[in-house]
């Protein structure tokens, strides 16, 4: 499975970019002016030139190829700009626009012919009622949000926001991301598309995803057994309670359903559980550094107690406290004060 026109397309369209700073489609458009391994094309029906590039009133105008299109217009012409992809030949679209099947019955039908138009013409959707994707491998950034630092965790967030204040929270910790993308509403790709794609990358190392909710669990369980053959996926849940599962289905049109029945299905599929987004950057990074090998252990502490409930820890979990050679003794005594042990646990 390839959805490379998402992350790698020769063309992108903005519908909806904007001269206005006060617009998203300002935004998207001014982080995608920098890529470079394909055409970047504004849409505006009103201006003949957005940014000080040349714009076309219509996807249907533009000479180039166009793989992927974002479209951030006003909800009532999101149909019709969708035709017009459609017929241009694009072949993937991230729909920014809200107001669907978070709204209610309407919105999910009005989602559904969203979904059914893009299926006609061979192409295909994340969103609505998202952020959208980035590549910092190749710097695609068709969001309105800042860039995230280059590194190996990719990551997929249901929540907008969320995603875009961990991006936020990873550019000023220093932990990079391969890629991001914000599903939104998930109305056509979904979780288990994107990790069965995720799966064959070479610079996605691991992968991590804020869920609400799931609307196909077996599909999930399957592509999950599949993928975390490969690589880590680390899931983080929301709306284990139920005030938060009433609160998902009002944010994205998610149903979050039972905790027990997404934990059996994680546990199930291979996929690893966090709790925290702390505990999901965390688990993500260690999977992306060179892991350790052997059993030998060595504690570095500043206090006797620690070490000694540490070491008990290590015995417990079939790991051994290693004996330092003595050469490293020599070297610790060389910096340490006086009155440190230098024996493993190592009391500085």
């Amino acid at each position: 499975m390839t959805l490379d026109y998402f992350f790698r397309p020769r063309g992108i369209a903005v519908i909806g970019a904007s001269n206005d700073p006060l617009k998203l489609g300002y935004e998207v458009f001014k982080n995608l002016k920098k890529y470079r391994d394909g055409k970047v094309y504004p849409v505006n029906v009103k201006d003949e030139v957005v940014q000080g590039v040349r714009a076309y009133k219509n996807v249907k105008e533009i000479p180039g190829e166009v793989d992927l299109a974002i479209i951030v217009v006003p909800k009532r012409f999101v149909k019709q700009t969708l035709i017009d992809c459609g017929k241009k030949g694009v072949k993937g679209a991230v729909i920014i626009t809200a107001g669907f099947g978070e709204t209610g019955e309407e919105g999910k039908k009005e989602e559904r012919e969203l979904v059914e138009i893009a299926h006609r013409y061979g192409m295909r959707l994340i969103g609505p009622n998202c952020v959208g994707v980035m590549n910092t491998h190749n710097e695609v950034n068709a969001t309105f949000i800042m860039d995230a630092r280059k590194g190996d965790i990719a990551f997929v967030s249901q929540s907008g926001a969320l995603g875009a204040g961990i991006v936020y929270k990873t550019v000023k910790e220093g932990i990079g991301f391969s890629k991001f993308v914000s599903v939104g509403n998930m109305a056509d790709l979904d979780f288990a598309e994107l990790m069965e794609y995720l799966a064959d990358t070479e610079e996605d190392k691991a992968i991590a995803l804020y869920i609400e909710g799931v609307k196909d669990g077996r599909k999930f369980i399957e592509v999950a057994k599949r993928v975390t053959k490969k690589k880590p996926v680390i899931a983080l849940k929301a709306g284990r309670s139920e005030s938060g599962a009433r609160a998902a289905s009002s944010h994205t049109g998610s149903l979050a359903g039972s905790w027990k029945i997404y934990e059996a299905a994680f546990k199930q599929g291979g996929v690893l559980i966090a709790e925290t987004i702390d505990d999901m950057l965390s688990m993500a990074r260690a999977f992306t550094q060179p892991l350790p090998r052997g059993k030998r252990v060595a504690i570095m502490t500043n206090a006797g107690g620690p070490g000694v409930l540490t070491a008990d820890e290590i015995d417990k979990r079939g790991l051994k406290l290693a004996n330092l050679e003595e050469k490293t003794i020599e070297e610790l005594r060389s910096f340490l004060p006086p009155m440190a042990a230098v024996k493993n646990p190592v009391d500085m």
